[in-house]
């Protein structure tokens, strides 16, 4: 349970102040690409906080860097709420997600502790979200109702009592799972060397792409999904917070048939399948916004879109990690860094047409779903004649 929490930080962060963000760009008299910019500049703090506590971890261990994290997570949430101006919250964004990429990168390193990799740590991941796609059903959901008696800055305010509460669970809870024998000396280095080793993987890099590519898919929806259903199709923040938590619960629901289905069928062909639904759906919410087909096919075009990332994420992390035990910690930093990198660079294009452009997002989300799907495809490719060999 505590594990699956810490995960919950990237769409706690973003998907909590969603209802709110057309109000928060309003109050601060901001345009919608430039609060989308507020969920990019959270992205670019998480892939680089990933990029600094995976190798940390591996070398003083998993619990004192998930502690600090957790501390400055809850003092820089606190601040967001009382930002003056759109690039005071941009630069503390930034601050918050650096803090909050600990609870990520270190809670994925702990299930490669304590599971022997391939099958076996993807039904754990896949368990995981049982917990974490909780957050992403709630949050909009609290938002909404948050904003009947609060304004955007409450909405961070919580975010900030959040994270002290998982600060104080985990002081009583978290255990180390990194015993000092198996932590890495040498400094820079060793942490050189681990990266190198991983990127050199072709096999990583490639699941780490599907993984980032993904994440691409969903946060062009974060970004435009609020100004697209509110704007455009006249929901209000309540109702929008609903369609956001049946869509969250198909990437849950999606990913407990990938535990129980992963044992026989193995980590890669459910990321397959998973990949191959998002492309279909993804392709075919692109049609249907350049046809305006109405708001019930665009539903149900994006709940399948969601839906699948259930199935791509916890078998995307399972193999890029499973071959390299001995550098958990790092392998989980750069997967995070290509999953919060590539997810930086899609949410500002999300909304580069504006409060009522469509286009932008169904672009973005085809494209990102179709990509990943090629990645795997010529990931596979290449890896026959060697298997033949």
């Amino acid at each position: 349970m505590l594990l699956g929490a810490l995960t919950t930080f990237g769409p706690l962060s973003m998907d909590l102040y969603l209802p709110g963000m057309p109000a928060m760009a309003d109050d601060l008299s901001a345009s919608p690409s430039q609060a989308q910019l507020t969920i990019t500049a959270f992205l670019i703090g998480m892939a680089a906080g990933q990029f600094l506590a995976g190798p940390v971890s591996d070398a003083l261990g998993r619990r004192r860097p998930l502690l600090a994290g957790l501390a400055v997570y809850a003092a820089t949430s606190a601040l967001c709420a009382l930002a003056p101006s759109i690039a005071t919250l941009v630069a503390l964004r930034v601050a918050q997600g650096i803090a909050g990429a600990t609870g990520i990168v270190i809670a994925r390193a702990m299930v490669r502790d304590r599971t022997g990799g391939g099958s076996d740590t993807a039904r754990v991941f896949a368990m995981l979200m049982l917990v974490m796609g909780i957050a992403p059903m709630v949050a909009p959901v609290a938002g909404g109702l948050l904003l009947e008696v609060t304004d955007w800055r409450g909405t961070f305010g919580v975010l900030g009592l959040i994270g002290a509460a998982l600060l104080a669970a985990a002081l009583l809870r978290a255990p180390e799972t990194l015993p000092p024998a198996r932590r890495h000396r040498g400094g820079l280095a060793t942490t050189r060397r681990a990266m190198g080793e991983l990127l050199r993987d072709r096999a990583f890099v490639a699941y780490a792409l599907c993984l980032g590519l993904s994440f691409g898919t969903l946060t062009a929806y974060l970004a435009g999904a609020s100004f697209l259903l509110e704007d455009v199709h006249g929901l209000s923040p309540f109702a929008f917070g609903l369609v956001f938590g049946v869509n969250a619960l198909g990437m849950v629901l999606a990913a407990q048939l990938s535990a129980r289905l992963v044992t026989t069928a193995g980590p890669r062909r459910m990321l397959g399948a998973g990949l191959a639904l998002g492309g279909v759906a993804g392709t075919a919410f692109l049609i249907a916004t350049l046809l305006n087909a109405g708001l019930a096919v665009l539903l149900v075009c994006l709940w399948l879109l969601i839906a699948s990332r259930g199935m791509v994420n916890p078998n995307a992390q399972a193999l890029a990690m499973s071959e390299h035990p001995h550098a958990a910690g790092t392998a989980s930093g750069l997967m995070g860094v290509c999953q919060f990198g590539l997810g930086g660079l899609a949410a500002p294009l999300a909304g580069i047409g504006g409060a009522e452009a469509e286009l932008p997002m169904a672009v973005l989300m085809a494209a990102t779903g179709l990509a990943a799907a090629a990645v795997l495809a010529l990931a596979v490719r290449r890896r026959r004649p060697a298997a033949v060999m």
